[in-house]
């Protein structure tokens, strides 16, 4: 329970409400966090927030890196330190998107705006194995244009013969000449193996259901499809019960788990 001081080495701004930041240990260094977990992160003087990993499974120099959008005042204070600030780091904590089990399948990655955080990870990990897997595809939405994070990594996976992307925007601008309407919409264009594929999904709780439903209506099982679930994380542990989601506490049950278990409680109105 106790945090670890961490010190900001880098900070780069992604979006208008968005920035990552690299992390170094000032003393000893916590586990190396796997694609999918989160850690929990203190801003001395102002309080705690769960964090998910997004930065390359593949750099084993000691440091961790989020990217933290600032929706009340623990994220914006992480969103806004500057490098030479010491943080308080916890974890890492929760499930993963379970990498080896998909391998020798085909990975279709579903991100809804800043979803693309948590599932960062899990695409530098396949490319970094890419032949361990199958077809990579990675489905990206966001509001607009100026919503997008790691907008230069987009661009450079674009042009990788590696996978597959689509990039899609709510409202167009002028000038945009990539897809518009929601992630489902290049979701169900796809032609994929139902028996060979396995799904990752991260944003907001519709574009989940939406987006699981949409791959269960090509007949991949709910058991091989992912979704990472956000609720308010305040311990880390399972102690506090703050993250229930039904039978659940996500920060010891998730945050990724398999949509035949999250689908039916994301179905619960109350929950």
């Amino acid at each position: 329970m106790a945090p670890v001081p961490y010190r900001v080495r880098s900070r780069i701004v992604e979006s208008p409400d968005s920035a990552t930041l690299c992390l170094t240990p000032v003393g000893a260094a916590v586990r190396a966090p796997e694609p999918g977990e989160f850690m929990m992160l203190y801003a001395f003087g102002v309080g705690e927030a769960a964090i998910s990993i997004s930065g390359d499974p593949t750099v084993t120099d000691g440091s961790i890196t989020h990217t933290v959008r600032a929706v009340g005042k623990v994220s914006s204070a992480l969103r806004d330190a500057e490098p030479g600030t010491i943080v308080g780091v916890r974890g890492p904590f929760g499930t993963t998107w379970g990498l080896d089990a998909a391998a020798g399948r085909d990975l279709v990655m579903v991100a809804g705006g800043v979803g693309l955080c948590p599932l960062r990870p899990a695409v530098l990990g396949a490319l970094a194995q890419r032949a361990r897997y199958r077809k990579l595809t990675l489905i990206v939405g966001a509001r607009s244009r100026a919503d997008f994070v790691f907008a230069a990594q987009l661009e450079k996976w674009a042009q990788d013969p590696q996978i597959e992307l689509h990039v899609t925007v709510d409202v167009p601008v002028q000038g945009w000449r990539g897809e518009v309407g929601l992630v489902t919409e290049p979701l169900r264009r796809l032609t994929l193996d139902p028996d060979h594929t396995t799904a990752f999904l991260c944003g907001p709780e519709p574009m989940l259901r939406f987006g699981a439903d949409a791959l269960v209506a090509k007949g991949i099982a709910a058991r091989d499809i992912r979704v990472s679930l956000e609720r308010n994380m305040q311990c880390g542990i399972g102690w506090c019960g703050h993250c229930q989601l039904g039978p659940l506490l996500l920060c010891r049950d998730g945050p990724v788990v398999g949509y035949d278990l999250a689908g039916p409680l994301l179905r619960v109105k109350e929950l």
